[in-house]
C-alpha cells in the first residue's frame, strides 16, 4: 500500500509540473502575442512609437490602382511589413475603412467616388491625409476621328445618336462617371434622354474602345488621365457646357480612422508618399499597356528612382526599429 502511495503520489507530482509547463507556455504565448500587437520602435527622441506589422491594403482593378499598390508593397515590405493587398470594389473599401478592415487606399480619386467618399470623410470613418495630384482628368472622350468630324462637346452628342447607337461606354457599376451620365439620360440632359450605359471594368472598356476605333466606328467613353489611354488612343476629351461633369480631379491617400494612433511611422510614409501624372503614366504605361509584371515594374522604378524613394520613407523606420532610408539603400542600391 505504501508503495502505491508513493507511487501515486509522483504520478500526481509529475501531473501538477506538466499542467504548470503547460500554463506557463500557454502565458508566454498570450505574452508574446500582446507584445507581437503592440509593438513599437524607438524614434529619434528616444520615445516609443507603436507600429501595427500587419496592413491591409486596398486596390482595384484600374492599372494606376494596381501598380501604384505594387510600388507602395514593394517599398513597405523591405520596411518589414506584413502587407495584404486586396482587389475590392469602391463600396467595399468604403466599407472596410469605416470598420476599420482596410487600412489605407492611395488612389481615391474624387468625383469618381462622388457622393460616397463625401459622407465618409465628413462622418470621420476615413481620413485624407495626402492628396497626390490635383489636376487628374476624368470625362467623356472620342476618337479624334469623331472630334474632327464635329463632336467636340457633350451637347454635339445627340445630332450623331444612330451613329453612336446610343450607347456611352464606361466603368464597373456605381462608378460616379457613370451615374452622372446616367442621370443625364433620365434627364435628358444634352438631349440624350434615349441613350444608355455600357457598364464594364477598365480593361474590357478599353479593349472595345480600341477594337471599334481599329474599324473607324463611332464611340464615346469615360476616359481619365494619368492613363497610358492617352498615348496609345488618339482621344480627344469632350466640352462640358452644363458643368455636369465638375472641375478637374484630385487623386488622393485615405486612411482608415485610427490608424494614425495604431502606427504613425505608417502614417507618416503615406503622408509623404507623393507622385505626379508623369511617374503614374510611365507606371501604367509599362504595366498596362506593355503587359509587364507589376512586381517588376515596381522593383525596376525603385531602383531606377531611389532618391525620390528616399524623400518618401525620410524619418521613417523598419518595424524592427532601424533606420528607414537605409533598408531601402540596401535592399535597392
Amino acid at each position: 500500500m505504501d508503495h502505491f502511495l508513493r507511487n501515486k503520489s509522483k504520478l500526481l507530482l509529475i501531473s501538477v509540473l506538466a499542467l504548470t509547463l503547460i500554463l506557463a507556455g500557454v502565458t508566454l504565448g498570450c505574452e508574446e502575442q500582446v507584445e507581437e500587437e503592440e509593438a513599437t520602435v524607438e524614434g529619434a527622441d528616444g520615445e516609443e512609437i507603436p507600429v501595427q506589422k500587419e496592413i491591409e491594403m486596398a486596390k482595384v482593378e484600374w492599372t494606376c490602382a494596381t501598380q501604384k499598390a505594387y510600388v507602395n508593397t514593394a517599398i513597405l515590405e523591405t520596411l518589414g511589413y506584413d502587407v495584404s493587398r486586396e482587389n475590392y470594389t469602391l463600396p467595399i473599401i468604403i466599407e472596410g475603412m469605416s470598420n476599420g478592415e482596410i487600412d489605407f487606399f492611395t488612389d481615391a480619386w474624387d468625383k469618381t467616388w462622388g457622393q460616397p467618399l463625401d459622407e465618409a470623410l465628413k462622418a470621420g470613418d476615413m481620413i485624407d491625409i495626402n492628396t497626390q495630384i490635383d489636376d487628374a482628368s476624368y470625362s467623356p472622350a472620342v476618337p479624334t476621328y469623331v472630334y474632327e468630324a464635329g463632336v467636340q462637346s457633350l451637347e454635339d452628342l445627340a445630332k450623331y445618336s444612330d451613329k453612336f447607337e446610343y450607347s456611352y461606354y464606361g466603368l464597373e457599376s456605381g462608378n460616379d462617371g457613370n451615374e452622372i451620365m446616367i442621370e443625364a439620360f433620365d434627364n435628358d440632359t444634352y438631349g440624350l434622354g434615349e441613350w444608355d450605359i455600357v457598364e464594364s471594368n477598365e480593361a474590357a472598356m478599353i479593349t472595345d474602345v480600341r477594337q471599334q476605333m481599329e474599324d473607324e466606328e463611332w464611340v464615346v467613353f469615360s476616359g481619365w488621365e494619368p492613363h497610358y489611354m492617352n498615348v496609345v488612343l488618339d482621344m480627344e476629351y469632350l466640352d462640358d457646357p452644363k458643368g455636369i461633369w465638375g472641375d478637374s480631379e484630385s487623386i488622393s491617400t485615405v486612411v482608415r480612422d485610427g490608424l494614425e494612433e495604431a502606427d504613425p511611422n505608417l502614417t507618416k510614409y503615406l503622408k509623404q508618399f507623393d507622385v505626379d501624372q508623369e511617374i503614374v503614366n510611365e507606371w501604367v504605361y509599362e504595366f498596362g499597356y506593355h503587359e509587364r509584371d507589376p512586381e517588376e515594374v515596381a522593383e525596376e522604378w525603385i531602383t531606377e528612382n531611389i532618391d525620390i524613394v528616399l524623400q518618401w520613407v525620410d524619418g521613417v523606420y523598419t518595424v524592427d526599429g532601424e533606420d528607414g532610408q537605409e533598408a531601402i539603400e540596401n535592399e535597392f542600391k
